[in-house]
């Protein structure tokens, strides 16, 4: 399968930010992308005070543009994240949808870790002041293969990437807006220790560069293969990498060294604590 990320910097004007991921996806597609996935708050990267304003309800006119371009291009388009509207007023989701060929939504995921953290001086951030959790693990079929969907933050999470190899999981997708000083340390090892645990393609979209308020994302989307090997990796503007996954191989990963087969999870009740 061809993937393409869209690596993209995207602030607070969302006819902007979505004329640029319209440009990415056709370049994408036209590197011969068959999946292409967007960055987390692909449509508004900007300031708390101005979400009202910019979230949608879902279908709604974000995720119809979408739509319109994967029946335009013929791929499977993962949506980034959007801010999702809900009943409950200045409250939202972060929310990333996938679509087929077809324009049909076949997934919608809700990102259930929230960015809440204060790294004095460095890093402060609280998602869930307007932003609520979603509480369902989601997988989809993309091109005859089950594809798990994630959203940055959760990348710290290793018990949620479990559950989807579990379900099946062959490529994982990581759509983020993971910051400058977080990302230069842990970006590259997290994915690519979500890879080896899992033996499973890790694909991570990102958003690069400075935005509202005062803030700055790490960029480095990339793809790490079930080895943990890195197979495609963005440079430092907004841009497309594009490469292939090769499920032949992941098979062969699983089947020559199978930790996931191996896994004895009725042993662990049972195993006391030793100080």
């Amino acid at each position: 399968m061809r993937i393409g990320l869209v690596q993209m910097n995207s602030r607070s004007d969302k006819s902007e930010n979505l004329a640029v991921a319209e440009r990415l996806i056709e370049e994408a597609a036209r590197q011969g992308a068959e999946l292409v996935a967007l960055p987390e708050y692909v449509n508004f990267l900007g300031p708390r005070e101005l979400h009202e304003a910019n979230a949608e309800p879902i279908p709604g006119p974000t995720t119809e543009r979408f739509a319109t371009l994967a029946r335009r291009y013929g791929i499977y388009l993962l949506g980034g994240s959007i801010l999702e509207r809900s009943a409950i007023p200045g409250k939202y989701y972060n929310t990333s949808v996938l679509f087929a060929p077809d324009g049909e939504i076949i997934a919608s995921y809700r990102k259930i870790h929230l960015f809440d953290v204060d790294l004095t001086g460095n890093v402060s951030s609280n998602e869930s002041a307007t932003i609520l959790p979603g509480d369902r693990v989601v997988t989809a079929e993309v091109a005859g293969h089950v594809v798990g969907l994630t959203i940055c933050y959760d990348l710290r999470f290793p018990e949620l990437y479990r559950l989807l190899a579990l379900e099946g999981a062959e490529l994982i997708l990581v759509p983020a807006a993971f910051t400058l000083y977080t990302g230069k340390d842990h970006w590259h090892v997290l994915l690519r220790a979500r890879a080896i645990e899992n033996q499973c393609y890790v694909a991570a979209p990102a958003q690069i560069g400075p935005h509202d308020p005062g803030q700055q994302c790490y960029g480095h989307s990339l793809v790490a293969d079930p080895w943990g090997t890195v197979i495609a990796e963005a440079i430092n503007r907004v841009g497309v990498v594009v490469t292939t996954l090769d499920f032949a191989y992941l098979r062969e990963v699983r089947t020559q060294l199978p930790s996931l087969a191996n896994r004895r999870p009725e042993t662990y009740g049972s195993l006391a604590l030793t100080r």
